[in-house]
């Protein structure tokens, strides 16, 4: 058939057509199988066309199975150079969130970029065939603008894109972002994400534009529009990239709010709740959708052929194609990572296989040789890919290759996302203190008041925007930037004092925190308190306070949280979410102009419900018991005064619940953790950067000694997939006399060799929690996630130790 559909696939595409309401289209039926008829109708625009499919029929007929299964596969530049193209005729690359370009760092600017989109593409348009050259598709994480390259205008993250209610603003970011990411080399952006986050703890909630389907509803269609331009219009050449809906389906609603879980609900609450913004972005035209490496149900997106298959493509209509996410179809049960036939059976069209590429191309091409892998199906596939390439005009020779003057960063895009900085701001409290009046001392404090990467948050020129500094946003201004110029125009000065100390009494402190930078998995937290058993912001707005000067607040955030004696101790208090490069426009509403008045006013209400205790996990408009602070869709503003009462200190949970990733800091193990020593002797030391803010170790002069960190069990099979390492901050103060074991669970390394290399002075050890996994650890249930052995004289201090998801220089010796 002309469509490669299966005998199944064509009985289920049958079965779609059934009206809804109809004795065919009632609820899953004892497996929790969907049943089509019961899903919405959309129909992919702007992407079928007789001339399109003849040109792929054409192509399909002269290519051959390595092709085919090549076009299938994509992989991460980190893992793959351009001369192996020339054996494996892949069909798509990636740039993951910390993977840079050919031979730059990863911090490159947009010209890198380019030239390794060009590197690529010219192998793959070389390749010798009986048909014409077929392109590459280089896909990258462009989620709040072109976020990977160094100088792009980096607009605030959905979550505070939810706030400003602005479905046109939507739509002018996504045109921007797509500029910037064409002018790189780049085709496609992994965005829009129409996730709609139903318990706040999930460490990607900031990536969902609202708790609220009928708002994610009503900005797929824009989010599209505004990377693709409209259905059937946009191609590469005016500077516009494929998008892609993701994560289909239902990962803001996983138990407990784990990243990867699974989501164990109703197929009602499936379709009326999750996949509320898929619709709409079909409509729209979107060329691709990424698959979720979550579960519906207990059976894993990657492998649901009912869902991909028989709804997305059948009932909705998609006909575009699906890409999977990072090595996920390796969590389809009976899969690895380098093979996997289930996962393309049920409906996958492209694996993402960053590291794994070659091994599943092996096995994929195999499969589709003996048959497990029906022929029909791989057609269909490539038929889905060269769809979406023939259409985003790769196939035409005249593409934007290279940086262009003036597209990325440009002071267009720029003024874009300042607009949405103001427009997503919401005030909670204002006891009179704003718009803080011309003239005035200000007085910019706090551990976010110049720091572009904390206000940027994470997927930012890494993957979870850690190791960012201000040198890295050429373009960029800090939040102390935006108030000291916006000072300075109303005739008065800003100060910057990161700690809050001052000679001269100012006038008002404008106190900027918040939560450092995040992304998937290590976002998950267990409690919604703020710095829950370290209370440092709350130490500064009191020590203000005391001091008799008025404190505003800027809160720095990816998802509602508890700050109730934050907010007890500030004149005003706005949350800012993660507004991005331009922190000027916070200074736009905060600070009056020189005739007194207010610049902008807030206008930015809430798209998540605020939580009035840290155990309000799951708090969504209109569910039983609805019982928030704030509700949704409240703001304040400078016409609607924002007075509160004192508010309630009791967290309602015990703050050490939240900690699952730090093990020691400042000087001591944070709760629910703690050290047992064995014949090792402890005593407090300097840190770095604190006074006694490290400790340090001592072995007996002969004889074992042991150092060991137990707390509850922890599941670390994620962050073992994802190259999550222990992260040891040390100083060696005696050099080891033999081996130095570091251990997790059951599993150790030998670390003695990278100590003896280490320098004077404070060093960083990463080691990867899959080197433990390698040597016998037991991931899925750690309850010491860390202990050093040594069977003889060793010194060593140790400031930090945490997990972390920076690979820089990691160490996992040989076996």
């Amino acid at each position: 058939m002309r469509h490669g559909l299966t005998r199944t696939a064509v009985f289920a595409l049958a079965a779609s057509l059934v009206a809804p309401g109809s004795a065919s289209a009632q609820a899953p039926d004892a497996r929790g199988v969907a049943h089509p008829g019961t899903w919405p109708r959309a129909a992919s625009k702007g992407l079928v066309d007789p001339a399109t499919e003849a040109r792929i029929d054409t192509l399909l007929a002269a290519m051959t199975v390595e092709e085919k299964v090549g076009q299938m596969i994509q992989a991460d530049i980190s893992a793959i150079t351009p001369e192996d193209l020339r054996r494996y005729p892949l069909g798509s690359i990636l740039a993951g969130g910390s993977s840079p370009p050919i031979g730059k760092p990863d911090r490159s600017p947009g010209s890198a970029w380019a030239a390794t989109a060009q590197a690529f593409n010219a192998v793959a348009m070389a390749r010798q065939s009986k048909h014409e050259p077929i392109p590459l598709i280089f896909g990258i994480d462009a989620v709040h603008g072109n976020n990977n390259i160094v100088g792009a205008t980096i607009f605030p993250h959905n979550i505070a894109l939810g706030a400003a209610h602005d479905p046109e603003l939507i739509r002018r970011i996504g045109a921007a972002t797509a500029a910037e990411t064409a002018a790189a080399g780049i085709d496609w952006a992994f965005g829009p994400t129409l996730t709609v986050p139903q318990d706040d703890r999930w460490g990607r909630t900031y990536e969902g534009y609202s708790e609220d389907p009928a708002l994610v509803r009503g900005y797929a269609a824009a989010a599209v529009e505004g990377l693709q331009g409209k259905a059937g219009e946009g191609r590469i050449q005016d500077g516009r990239v494929a998008a892609s809906a993701k994560h289909f389906l239902g990962d803001g609603g996983t138990k407990d709010g784990i990243d990867q879980g699974d989501a164990d609900v109703s197929e009602a609450v499936l379709i009326g709740t999750h996949n509320a913004g898929y619709p709409p972005a079909i409509d729209a035209g979107t060329m691709t959708v990424m698959a979720s490496f979550s579960s519906w149900q207990g059976e894993k997106m990657h492998g649901n052929r009912s869902l991909l298959t028989d709804v997305l493509k059948g009932r909705m209509g998609f006909q575009g194609f699906i890409v999977g996410d990072w090595n996920g179809h390796a969590q389809v049960t009976g899969c690895t990572k380098t093979d996997c036939a289930a996962t393309f059976n049920a409906g996958l069209d492209m694996a993402m296989a960053p590291d794994s590429w070659q091994g599943l191309y092996d096995a994929t091409l195999r499969q589709a040789r003996d048959g497990t892998i029906p022929m029909a199906r791989i057609d269909d596939a490539v038929r889905r890919i060269l769809r979406v390439k023939l259409k985003l005009g790769l196939f035409e020779t005249a593409r934007p290759m290279i940086d262009r003057a003036g597209v990325i960063g440009s002071a267009g895009h720029r003024a874009i996302a300042r607009e949405a900085v103001r427009k997503s701001l919401v005030l909670l409290k204002n006891e009179g203190v704003l718009p803080i009046r011309p003239g005035a001392y200000i007085l910019v404090a706090g551990p976010g008041a110049d720091d572009i990467g904390m206000q940027s948050g994470g997927w930012t020129l890494s993957w979870q925007g850690d190791g960012n500094s201000n040198a890295d946003f050429p373009n960029g201004q800090s939040i102390y930037a935006g108030i000291a110029e916006a000072a300075k125009g109303a005739g008065g000065r800003a100060t910057l004092s990161v700690d809050g100390s001052f000679t001269r009494k100012p006038d008002v402190a404008v106190v900027v925190f918040g939560e450092t930078p995040y992304a998937e998995m290590r976002g998950d937290v267990r409690s919604l308190e703020f710095q829950a058993g370290d209370k440092e912001a709350l130490a500064l707005l009191k020590k203000l306070k005391a001091a008799g000067v008025p404190v505003v607040s800027v809160f720095l955030s990816g998802r509602p949280l508890w700050v109730n004696p934050e907010l007890n101790a500030s004149d005003a208090f706005v949350a800012a979410w993660l507004p991005g490069t331009e922190g000027g426009g916070i200074a736009d509403v905060l600070i009056a102009g020189a005739d007194g008045k207010p610049r902008h006013d807030f206008t930015g209400t809430l798209s998540y419900s605020w939580p009035k205790t840290a155990a309000q996990f799951v708090l969504n408009r209109g569910a039983p018991g609805y019982d928030p602070l704030f509700a949704f869709g409240h703001g304040a503003s400078y016409a609607r005064p924002a007075r509160l009462g004192t508010l309630s200190e009791v967290a309602g949970i015990d703050a050490s619940v939240a900690n699952t990733s730090l093990f020691f800091a400042k000087g001591k193990v944070p709760a629910p953790f703690r050290l047992t020593a064995g014949a090792v002797t402890q005593r407090a030391v300097d840190s770095a950067t604190l006074q006694e803010g490290a400790a340090q170790w001592t072995w007996p002069a002969s004889g074992k000694g042991s150092v060991r960190i137990e707390g509850p069990s922890l599941d670390l099979t994620r962050e073992s997939n994802a190259d999550v390492q222990v992260q040891l901050t040390y100083r060696l103060d005696s050099p080891p006399r033999g081996p130095v074991r570091m251990a997790l669970g059951a599993g150790s390394v030998d670390v003695a060799p990278a100590l003896a290399k280490a320098g004077s002075g404070w060093q960083v050890l990463r080691v990867p929690i899959k080197c433990f996994l390698d040597r016998g650890a037991d991931v899925t249930k750690v309850t010491a996630p860390f202990a050093l052995e040594a069977d003889g004289p060793l010194t060593i201090s140790i400031a930090d130790l945490r997990l972390a998801a920076d690979p820089t220089g990691a160490f996992c010796p040989p076996r």
